[in-house]
């Protein structure tokens, strides 16, 4: 069984930086991403990253955040800046034992979910 633990979320002023952490145990992980969400909205993709280090970003996050990963520490990150309120949610990692050729996948394709770890943004 995989788990995956997600630190590094705080309260930060707008403007600022945030680095998120996301370790992965138990198997070797393929696709991993991140995605954030507010109560009562849908899940939406952060970033996302092949086992051999493709990445994709969504729209509203492309030129203030860098995905990357450390395989042999199943480990990956998610570098934060120039943060705006709008970047208030909670953050999940995903992973996904299978390795797909593209980043970008559909959130059923992952297997496994973190519990999420909060990012504030304050003015």
């Amino acid at each position: 069984q995989v788990q995956l633990v997600e630190s590094g979320g705080g309260l930060v002023q707008a403007g600022g930086s945030l680095r998120l952490s996301c370790i992965g145990s138990g198997s070797s992980l393929g696709n991993m991403a991140w995605y954030r969400q507010v109560p009562g909205k849908q899940r939406e993709l952060v970033a996302a990253i092949t086992s051999g280090g493709l990445t994709d970003y969504s729209d509203s996050m492309k030129g203030r955040c860098t995905i990357s990963r450390d395989n042999a520490k199943n480990t990956i990150y998610l570098q934060m800046n120039n943060l705006k309120l709008d970047d208030t949610d909670v953050y999940y990692c995903a992973a996904s034992r299978r390795r797909f050729t593209s980043a970008r996948l559909q959130p059923s394709n992952y297997e496994y979910w973190g519990q999420g770890t909060q990012v504030t943004v304050s003015s």
